[in-house]
Order: structure tokens, then sequence, then C-alpha cells
């Protein structure tokens, strides 16, 4: 039976472009308040805050990611390479500038591992071509950079003739310059991927992408503080191969590492994996996390500062942190021209974190973000605060999961953070000077956990999934060992070639038919399924297209045992010749056989079957290859009085066979050559034969 489709509307997309773009550019009172109420999301759930119900956990969350934040800012200010000032400027307008624009109630925005990564990259490269020193310990800034408080001595000023950077400027002000810029354009493009909704592009980056980029930059973060934890001093490597050539300098200069900063560094992270531990343990009995990042700070730098660890063992130390605020400063337009390829990336992998774990966190709670909105959200939480001498920011899964675990229930308790690091901002800061920077170093690493612990996670990858555990391989590898930009690219067009593979070669089975049922399946993977006498069933699970045309036709002729196009040239090849002897009356062939003898030598084998069904339920559509292909095979078998079948194809598919004419002019043939089921198709070909 032919099941009658129903009749399209036709649309007329000019008018319907029309109307949209009238009801957009229209401007009412009403439109304009939706407008800057979905614009600022705040607007609508702050009027609605149950304060009896959510004050209390948002108080508690935002004041233990405050005292995380603190010290964690610190120390990833060595991952961005720059001062610590810097990475507490950027924690503070983050939760600020989220509290007012994002759609989650539970994401914490700040300062992230990876991102630092990223910015410290950009700003060590353009260091080096500016003709700096990365020496950790060299003297800090002159210039318009120049922090409050600071002395300006003993510093080394750089008169340079770099486009943007006019004035003397030293190695601060510059390393600065670079990161502001970098999140500036940053920010613009998340801005301008949510104008034009561009957010599908967060779709190519697969969970085994992000897992293998996250854990191969895990790698580099951890290869990159290994100097601090034993205290010697190495050039800072740059472009591709960082990793093993840190590595080799690590190996040629541990004899020069520094006792005090060994010992400190083992005992530190001895403390901190314990009691990491311990509260993986225990949290369900603890009301909230233990800060032992902050306690361990607290009394590091203690024992530093009346140990005099700097001075009697030249252990390298945090130095001053001012307080307060540097005064705004737009960010340099011609340093924005050297890092806008840089920060492409940077900008999506920022945009994908946050999106991602807002969707994840509105999942468990119930609710729903919007992510055009969340791009818009981080996106500013990038421009913003490029103005106050910050730099790029994304949600960060370890801190949102402290948050959700400590009772948060709004980004209230953003607020509440950003406070507690204003309080550090404005009067603690300075306290952190005798800080060692072996510390911030074991910090880091020990937040490293979770990407690492990825590793023991390949051989349950492995057995779920080969190839996206190829994927997980070959993007941890690429970007730990060549460059995290690098890795994060490889990953995606190697994940989009696996997916080309699997379309280009996938399984094709010949079926057999259930006992006694009318279904049908792959007689290679399951016992007694009985073959269908005279008709062969042939499955192809993909889309047939230009890619696989050739894959296809080379299965259906190795299954079938049946090459129509060997097949016709052999018989007419018999034909010419015996035609040929014929004519010149000899009754027997060439190869001394008589005319009836001849007949069977036209077919040199004999052909099991008279009609072929091609099971296109797996083909999701056809390209113009695809139909011609379905036409060659169904010319090819009618030159040998075999019939084709097609069985289970999707209406898109049928309205491609259509066009393509395979039906022929007026449909007439459809009902013989097209079924609903296999079933249908074999109990055609039966009744035929």
């Amino acid at each position: 039976f032919l099941m009658e489709r129903k009749t399209r509307v036709k649309i007329n997309m000019k008018e319907v472009m029309l109307a949209k773009l009238r009801k957009s550019c229209s401007c009412t009172p009403q439109k304009l308040k939706n407008f800057v109420m979905d614009f600022f999301p705040v607007l609508r759930w702050l009027p609605k805050y149950r304060c009896k119900e959510y004050i209390w956990g948002d108080i508690m969350s935002g004041l233990v990611i405050g005292i995380i934040l603190v010290p964690q800012a610190i120390a990833y200010s060595l991952l961005a390479g720059l001062k610590p000032i810097y990475s507490l400027y950027t924690s503070f307008f983050a939760n600020i500038i989220y509290f007012l624009m994002g759609t989650s109630r539970h994401v914490s925005v700040g300062i992230f591992s990876l991102i630092s990564l990223m910015v410290g990259q950009v700003v060590d490269r353009e260091l080096i071509l500016a003709g700096f020193d990365l020496n950790d310990d060299a003297s800090p800034v002159l210039g318009d950079g120049s922090l409050q408080n600071e002395s300006l001595s003993n510093t080394t000023a750089f008169n340079l003739t770099i486009p943007g950077i006019n004035a003397e400027c030293g190695k601060e002000c510059y390393a600065i310059g670079i990161a502001t810029a970098l999140t500036f354009v940053a920010g613009v493009y998340q801005v301008l991927m949510g104008i034009f909704r561009l957010g599908f592009i967060s779709m190519y980056l697969s969970e085994s992408v992000l897992d293998g980029f996250a854990t191969g930059a895990s790698l580099t973060i951890l290869t990159a503080q290994v100097k601090y934890l034993i205290g010697i001093k190495i050039p800072r490597s740059q472009g591709h191969g960082m990793l093993v050539i840190t590595w080799i300098n690590i190996f040629r200069n541990i004899s020069q590492a520094n006792l005090c900063d060994v010992i400190t560094s083992a005992i530190c992270i001895v403390v901190l994996v314990t009691a990491k531990e311990l509260g993986d343990r225990y949290k369900h009995k603890l009301k909230f996390p233990l800060p032992t990042e902050l306690v361990v700070i607290v009394v590091a730098t203690l024992v530093s500062h009346y140990g005099k660890l700097n001075e009697v063992y030249a252990s390298s130390v945090s130095g001053a942190i001012p307080t307060g605020f540097i005064p705004p400063k737009v960010p340099e337009f011609n340093l924005m021209l050297r890092v806008a390829v840089d920060a492409l990336p940077l900008a999506i992998v920022s945009f994908v974190f946050t999106v991602s774990l807002s969707e994840m966190f509105a999942k468990k709670y119930a609710y729903t973000i919007r992510a055009n909105q969340e791009m818009f959200a981080v996106g500013f939480c990038n421009i913003i605060p490029s103005f106050f001498h910050s730099f790029a920011t994304s949600a960060a899964l370890a801190k949102t999961l402290v948050k959700t675990s400590t009772g948060c229930q709004t980004q209230v308790s953003g607020v509440i953070s950003a406070m507690v690091v204003l309080l550090v901002l404005l009067f603690l800061a300075p306290l952190f000077y005798s800080l060692q920077k072996c510390v911030l170093a074991c910090i880091i690493i020990v937040s490293l956990r979770g990407a690492l612990r990825k590793f023991r996670d390949v051989p349950a990858r492995y057995h779920v999934n080969k190839m996206d555990t190829l994927v997980w391989v070959v993007t941890m590898s690429a970007s730990a060992l060549v460059s995290t930009e690098i890795g994060l690219l490889v990953g995606i067009v190697f994940s989009m070639l696996c997916i080309i593979v699997r379309t280009q070669r996938p399984r094709t089975a010949l079926l057999g038919q259930i006992q006694d049922t009318s279904f049908y399946e792959d007689d290679l993977e399951y016992e007694n399924l009985s073959t269908v006498p005279k008709v062969k069933i042939f499955r192809f699970e993909a889309p047939l297209y230009y890619a696989n045309r050739n894959y296809f036709l080379k299965s259906l002729y190795r299954l079938t045992n049946l090459d129509p196009n060997l097949e016709a040239a052999r018989r007419q090849k018999y034909e010419k010749k015996e035609k040929q002897h014929l004519k010149k009356g000899n009754h027997r062939t060439a190869n001394g056989l008589g005319i009836g003898e001849t007949t069977l030598q036209l077919v040199p084998k004999q052909i099991d079957f008279q009609a072929l069904v091609v099971d296109c339920s797996s083909i999701s559509f056809l390209d113009t290859t695809g139909v011609n292909t379905l036409k060659e095979i169904l010319k090819d078998y009618k030159n040998l009085n075999i019939s084709v079948l097609l069985a289970c194809c999707n209406p898109s598919v049928i309205d491609s066979l259509k066009r393509g004419g395979y039906f022929g002019r007026d449909f007439g043939c459809m009902q013989e050559m097209l079924f609903y089921s296999i079933h249908n198709a074999v109990l055609f070909a039966k009744d035929k034969k």
C-alpha cells in the first residue's frame, strides 16, 4: 500500500522575513521593558527573592567561595604570568557582572586555571617578542600601569617602540596591557556570537574533546609549576613542545633545587591532598568544605615571615601586593590586533565551559537557562573588567560544586564572594608579602586532581567507545605536547574526521528472517535466522552520499556475491564471440562447445536470487550522488532480470528519490519499488516470482 502524503503549505519566505524584521525594529514601552529585563535577568528574579528561605545558604556559600577564591586567585596569577592583584580584580568584577547578567543560579564565574594558562601563554609570547626577560623575579613596573604604593627603586624601564605602547613602560605594565587587550577581544567575540546566535559552535566540542583538552592543559599547568615546587630558576619555555622542553630544563637544573622550597612543597602537598581526601570521604557529614587552602596560606605566610625564608634560604616569595584599585584604562587597540587570533579559542573555551556547567546544574536543580544570554553574560564579564586591569574568566566546576554543596540558592552568593575579595583588596593584600611561590604552586597542582584522574577512566572509556577514547587521547596529547590552542583545534578536527570515517565505512549486512515472524536481522550477529529463497536483503547503516558511494557498491557486490557490471560484460563478451562463429557457419563456439552448451557458459555461476531488497531504515539522507547510485544499481540489476526494492525509507529520502527521477516521471511504478517494511517487500518479491 502507499500512504498519502500531507500537502505542504507553501511559505512565502519574503513575507516571513519582513514580518520578523518589522517586529524586531518596532519599539514599544513593553518591548523595551522586556528587553531590559531579559538583558539583566537579576531584575526578574531578585524582586521574587525569598529572603528567609535563601539568605543563609547564599551567605554561607558566598563566604566559603570567597575564602577559596583568595588563595586560588593569588596562585593562578602564576599561570597568567601576572601579579596577584590582577587576579583579585578579575575575581571581584566577574562575580558582580555575572550576578547582574547570568541566568544560572549556581555556577561560580571567575578565575579558572585553563583560561589563566591560555592567557599566560599569550602574555609570555608577547613579552619575549617585546624583548623582556621572563625571569619571574625581575623587578616590576613603570609607566601608566604602575601600581599604587609601589616604589620606583630598582626598576628597569623599557622605551618600547611597539604600536600601542608609546610611553615608557615596564614588563608588568606591558604584560597586563596584553592580557586586557586579549580579554577585551575575547569578550567582543562572545558578544558577537550572542548577537548572531552562534552558540551552536559549542556542539562541535564533544565531551571527549573537552576532557582531553582539560587533561592535556592540566599536564601543561603541572609542568609549569614544578620549577616553583623545587625552587629552581629555568627559562619559561614558549611555543610548541613546551612541556618536553621544560622537563628537559628541570632535569638539567635539578641539582640547583632549593631545599627549603622542596621541604615546604612536600609538607603542603601532603596536607592539601590529605585534607581533600578526607573532605571527599566525609563530605556528607561536613556542612561546608574545609578551607584548607586558606589555612595553608596563612600558616605558610607566618612561617615564611618569621622564619625569614626569603632572606636566609633565598626562597622565592610573592612580593608586595598593593591595596586599592588602579584607575581604569582603555585596552590598547594596537595590542588587540596582535592578539585577535589568540582571543578566538579563548572566547570559545570560556563560553563552552560556562554554558555546559550552567546547563548541567540547571538540569540537576530543575530550572532553565538561556544559552544566548549566558554568552552575553560571559562576554561582558570579559569586556567590562578589561578596563579595570582584569583578564579572562569562565565558570569553574570545582567552585560550582562547592557552591551547591554549601547551600547556594541564587547568585546573591556571588555578591558575598565579591565582598570577601574586596575586603582582601582594600585591607589584607599586603599581608601575603612573604607567601612562598612554592605554596601557590602546591595549591594549583592539588587543584588539578580531578582532571588528572581522567587517566584512570581511560579503560572504562575504551570499553564504552573506542573511537571516543582515541579522540580523547589525540586531543590530550596535542594539548600537552604541542600547545593548548593547537590541541583544541586538533581535537575538533579529529573528532569530525572520526564522524566522517564512520559514515564512509559504516556497518553493512545481509539480513535473514527471524523464524515465524515478520522481522529481519543481521545473520552474522544472530543465530537461527532463515534465509529468504531467491531474495537478498541488504542493510547500509549510514547516509548514502558522495564520500561513501564506492563503499556502498563494493559492500553490496561482496555480500551478494554478484557484480552486475562484470556479469553483464561477461555475457556481452560471450554473445559477441558466439555471433562471430555463427556468421562463419561454425556451429561450434570458440571454446569447442555446441550452441546449447554455450548458453551455460554465458552464466559461469548460478545467480541465486531474483530480487534485491535494500533496507533504507538507517539511511538518513541522500545527496545527488546517492540518488544516482541507487538509480545505477536499479538499472544494472534490471539488465540481469533482478528487481531492486527499497524498504523503510524516511520521507526526506523518498523526496530525494522523487526529485532525482528514481520512480520515473509520473511515479507510476512507485508502488512496485517502494515499501514501508522489509516484510512487505519480501512478500511482493515472492508474489512477483
